[in-house]
């Protein structure tokens, strides 16, 4: 199983409460997580894009770097992790996407892939005047399939004229081409969006779990490998999940209770009022899935695995498990100690790892 890292490009990182860590993000964080990542042997690290946070008492996302800037700074300095920036479709076009990518590939001599979004949230787009409106969840991803069509398109030929609904491109150029494939991620759990991803993306984030029930994740898995088998592609699974670890059970799942305690029910209020004109009634849809999971009042976006160091990694093991897993993404509560930890205390007792581990 792959194990990556999602890196904390927002304040305060994936949980959204006032009594968890607090911390800014800069380059220099997010380049000790990487690089500790790289030494520890993880796969992969990807950043996300936020233009307009959540708000409350913790200023929730209020601050954010970008992300494709940040993993090509990232890319200068590390040497074997391969790295994925976030590309927010409706904020550039589909060339200039390409184009930067291409480059992030010449510094990282082929490290690098893309993270495909749609855009949900609509005060992002609204502060730029760039929302086109509640009609563009129902097309999105006819939308992100031409935007990707066409990145595939210049790095495979240099060249397009791909006419579609959105798009219209003229002998369209970008050389030089990239020196290695550059992977298409994406996150999508609806009918619509993951037969999207099993048509144009090589990773798709499947519909995580809640609390310490990582094969909760099996039939949103499922759905994704039935998908693949009516495209006759090989989109790869992977799942979001945070780890807070420490000695024991017990004292891992204090540190849980506390940051509970302090949710910010006002970040989490604004979350969910952004994402209520999108009229998606399919349970697997982000917003649905979240009150589906209970987890809509809870101060993390993704399933969470609590515990000793043992416990966190038999559960990982479970996870690998699960039919159509191809890689696992975390977060932690405190990336630098996490990031330690993990590497030392969980990682030696993964049996998902142990090929790779006598292989190295």
């Amino acid at each position: 199983m792959q194990l990556g890292v999602f890196i904390p490009i927002g304040n305060n990182g994936w949980l959204i409460s006032t009594t968890s860590p607090q911390y800014k993000p800069s380059f220099d964080l997010n380049k000790t997580i990487v690089q500790k990542a790289e030494g520890f042997g993880f796969d992969f690290a990807l950043s996300m894009i936020k233009f307009h946070g959540f708000g409350g008492p913790s200023q929730f996302w209020d601050y954010n770097l970008e992300s494709f800037t940040l993993m090509s700074g990232l890319a200068a300095v590390t040497n074997r992790i391969q790295l994925f920036a976030t590309c927010a479709v409706l904020t550039m076009p589909p060339p200039l996407a390409a184009r930067m990518a291409v480059t992030i590939d010449s510094i990282s001599h082929g490290r690098f892939g893309v993270n495909i979004i749609s855009g949900w949230q609509r005060r992002e787009y609204t502060q730029m005047g760039i929302w086109p409106g509640s009609e563009h969840y129902k097309r999105r991803y006819d939308y992100c399939a031409e935007y990707v069509t066409i990145m595939k398109e210049l790095w495979g030929a240099g060249h397009s004229d791909f006419k579609g609904d959105f798009f219209k491109m003229d002998d369209c150029r970008c050389l030089p081409m990239p020196t290695a494939q550059i992977p298409i991620i994406c996150a999508a759990q609806s009918d619509a969006g993951t037969m999207y991803a099993a048509k144009y993306a090589d990773y798709n984030f499947c519909a995580s779990f809640g609390y310490n029930a990582p094969t909760g994740v099996a039939t949103s898995v499922a759905r994704l490998v039935e998908a693949n088998k009516v495209t006759g592609r090989d989109c790869g699974a992977l799942i979001l999940t945070m780890i807070i670890a420490d000695e024991t059970d017990e004292a891992a799942n204090a540190k849980w209770e506390h940051y509970k305690a302090g949710t910010d029910m006002e970040a989490l209020a604004y979350r969910d009022e952004q994402a209520r004109d999108d009229p998606t009634t399919d349970i697997y849809a982000q917003p649905n899935r979240r009150h589906i999971l209970g987890t809509n009042k809870l101060p993390t976006n993704q399933g969470v695995l609590v515990g000793s160091y043992a416990t966190v990694a038999r559960m990982l093991d479970e996870l690998s498990e699960v039919p159509g897993v191809r890689g696992v993404m975390m977060t932690f509560d405190d990336f630098v100690i996490g990031m330690e930890q993990f590497g030392t205390r969980i990682m030696p007792l993964l049996r998902c790892r142990e090929t790779l581990r006598e292989a190295a």
